[in-house]
Parts: C-alpha cells; structure tokens; sequence
C-alpha cells in the first residue's frame, strides 16, 4: 500500500529536516566547546544525548517520510523504531537526572522531564496512529465483508 505525500509536506519535511540537522550541529559545536563543563556536570551528558536524540528523530522521521512510494504502515513503523531510541534516551537521561537531584531544584527538574518526553510523544502517537489507522481500515473492510458475503443473507 503506498500512499503518495500530500501536496506541500514534501516542502515542509525537506525545510524540518534541514532545521533539525542544523541545530542538531550546532549542539554537537556548543557540546564540543563546553565539555569539560558537561562531563563534570551529573546527568548532563545524557540531557545532552537525548537533545540530539530528538533532534535527529526529526531529521530521519522527516527524511523517511521524503522516501517516493513507501507505504505509511513502513513510514509508520520507521518512525516508530526511531522514536524508541530516542524515548530510551530520554528516559535514561531522566532517570539520570532523577539520580542526581538536588532537592532545591525538585519541581524543575520533573517540569524538565516532563517536557523532555512530552517532547518525543507525539512521534510515537503518529507512528502508532499511523500504524492503527491502516490496520483499522484492514479489520473494518474485513468485518464489512464478512457482513455482505455472510450477514446480509440471515
């Protein structure tokens, strides 16, 4: 089942994947001239990794969304494969943080954390939309069948 992209995604998921990518970079700079400052810091390398992490689930999420005649179901599992890994780094970088809490600073830490997965969710609930969307139709068109092979004649 391929599904052509709607007129006018292609542009925006072209102009995302650019603006991604770009600040992805630009972490990975901002990371590179301060790291003796984050290595010293608890919990920052992993705030750090799960930064680019979602970054980049923006740019290949983008980018298999460009590939020409993919099905959503395969668009919907990539996306769902891309957005666990960078769930799994939030997550570790939130328990990170959790482990390396300061008290003083509980109610923003968990207001950090909370934008931190808030923040990838709505990839895995496209992903799995897009995924229940298609075998939605698949077991409503099958139980439609069922009722005009079968049903209909009782």
């Amino acid at each position: 089942m391929t599904v052509e992209m709607p007129e006018g995604w292609t542009d925006f998921f072209v102009a995302t994947a650019g603006a991604a990518g770009a600040l992805a970079g630009l972490i990975i700079v901002a990371m590179t001239v301060n790291i003796t400052t984050i290595i010293n810091i608890p919990s920052m390398t992993s705030r750090a990794g799960a930064t680019i992490a979602s970054l980049v689930l923006i740019v290949v999420s983008a980018a298999a969304s460009l590939i020409p005649g993919q099905g959503v179901r395969l668009l919907g599992v990539e996306v769902l494969a891309f957005a666990a890994v960078a769930m799994t780094l939030t997550i570790d970088s939130a328990a990170r943080m959790v482990r390396a809490l300061d008290r003083r600073y509980l109610a923003v830490t968990w207001v950090k954390i909370f934008f931190a997965i808030m923040q990838i969710l709505p990839f895995v609930i496209g992903a799995v939309l897009l995924l229940a969307g298609v075998l939605l139709v698949f077991v409503g068109s099958v139980a439609n069948a069922w009722v005009l092979l079968v049903e209909i004649l009782r």
